[in-house]
C-alpha cells in the first residue's frame, strides 16, 4: 500500500530501481489511480504503466513532462533504509535531495533533467569521437555550465532551509545537547552563489585532461554530496541512536519544510520504522502526526506501537487482500 501511494505521488518506487518490475508476471500493464484532497479541491491523479513506458495524468489530462507531475501530491517516507542517508554512498544523497526537492520545486526537476541530457551528450560524445573537436566540446560545457549552476542553486537553497527546520528537530530530540549541521559538499568550488558559474567553468576546464582519459565528466552536481555534523564531528561516525535521531530530525523537519511552502500537509509513510524508535522517538513523531498529518504505518506487530493516537484505522494486509479490523 505504501508502495502505490509513493508511486502514485513520484512515479517511482522506493524498493526497485526497475519500473517494470512493478507489473505483476502474469499481466501486461498496471494502473495506479488516486484522489487528492487539497485546499483547493480535489485532484484525480493517474499512472498507467506498461512494458514501453508510462503514462501520467493530472485531472485526466496527459502529462508531457514529469514536472507536470510531480508535486500535486507531496509524500514523506520513513523507512528502515533511511540509515543509508547517513551511512550510504553520496548517490543515496543525491537521490535524496531530487526527490525530496522536485514535489516542492518543480522547476528544479526540469532543469535538473535539462541537465543530465547534455552531461548525457557529454559522456558520448567523449567516449565516441575519435578526434575531440575543441570548440563542440566548449558549448556543451556552456550548456552543463548553465543548466549545472540552477541545479545547484536550487540545492544549496534547500540544504539551508532544511538545515534551519532540522537543526531545531534535532535538538529537541537530544534533549537539547547536540547540535545538527548540513553542508553541501560540492565539486564545484566555491559554492557561492555569484561564483558558481565561473568556478564551473575553471572546474571543467581543469578536469578536461581527466574527462578526455576516463571518457566521462568528472565534475558537476552528478559528483556532489552532502554531509551531516553533529556538535562539529561527522555523523557517519556517531552511533546507531544518534543515525535514528538524525534521520528522525530530517523526516521531520521536510514535513514542515513542504508545509512552509506547499501550505499544505504532506502525506507521511512510516514503512516498518515504529519497531527500530524507542519510546522518546515514537514520541516525538507521534506528536507531528496528531496534528492533522495523514499518516499510513506499516507494521508486522502492534506490540511496540506505544501512545497510538485514538481516530486511527488498523488494515490487515494478507495475500493481497485488504481487511478493516475492528479498533
Amino acid at each position: 500500500m505504501l508502495e502505490a501511494i509513493y508511486f502514485l505521488a513520484l512515479t517511482r518506487s522506493h524498493r526497485t530501481r526497475t519500473d517494470k518490475n512493478l507489473i505483476h508476471f502474469d499481466e501486461e500493464q498496471l494502473h495506479l489511480s488516486g484522489l487528492v484532497q487539497k485546499q483547493t479541491g480535489s485532484i484525480p491523479l493517474e499512472i498507467e504503466l506498461t512494458q514501453k513506458g508510462r503514462v501520467t495524468k493530472v485531472n485526466h489530462l496527459k502529462q508531457a513532462r514529469l514536472s507536470d507531475y510531480v508535486g500535486h501530491m507531496n509524500v514523506v517516507l520513513f523507512a528502515p533504509e533511511d540509515l543509508q542517508l547517513i551511512k550510504g554512498a553520496p548517490s543515496v544523497r543525491r537521490k535524496f535531495i531530487d526527490m525530496e526537492l522536485g514535489q516542492i520545486k518543480p522547476i528544479y526537476l526540469s532543469d535538473l533533467t535539462n541537465y543530465n541530457h547534455i552531461l548525457k551528450q557529454r559522456n558520448t560524445y567523449l567516449k565516441s569521437a575519435q578526434k575531440i573537436d575543441e570548440t563542440f566540446l566548449s558549448v556543451l560545457d556552456d550548456q552543463l555550465v548553465d543548466y549545472g549552476c540552477r541545479v545547484m542553486n536550487h540545492r544549496l537553497d534547500f540544504i539551508k532551509k532544511l538545515e534551519s527546520f532540522g537543526r531545531k528537530k534535532h535538538f529537541e530530540l537530544s534533549n537539547q545537547i547536540e547540535e545538527l549541521s548540513i553542508f553541501y559538499q560540492s565539486s564545484v568550488k566555491p559554492t557561492d552563489k555569484e561564483d558558481l558559474s565561473e568556478s564551473f567553468k575553471i572546474a571543467l576546464e581543469k578536469s578536461r585532461s581527466r574527462d578526455l582519459f576516463k571518457k566521462n565528466t568528472g565534475v558537476g552536481p552528478h559528483r556532489d554530496d552532502i554531509s551531516f555534523y553533529i556538535n562539529g564531528m561527522d555523523a557517519s561516525f556517531g552511533s546507531q541512536g544518534q543515525h535514528r535521531s538524525l534521520v528522525l530530525s530530517i523526516k521531520l523537519a521536510e514535513i514542515e519544510l513542504m508545509e512552509s511552502i506547499t501550505t499544505e500537509s504532506p502525506i507521511l509513510l512510516l514503512d516498518d520504522v515504529m519497531s527500530e524508535l524507542d519510546n522518546t522517538r515514537q514520541l516525538k513523531l507521534l506528536e507531528t502526526i496528531s496534528h492533522s498529518i495523514q499518516t499510513f504505518i506499516t507494521t508486522t506487530s502492534l506490540d511496540h506501537l506505544q501512545n497510538l493516537p485514538e481516530n486511527l484505522s488498523i488494515f490487515t494486509i494478507q495475500d493481497g487482500k485488504v481487511t478493516v479490523n475492528e479498533n
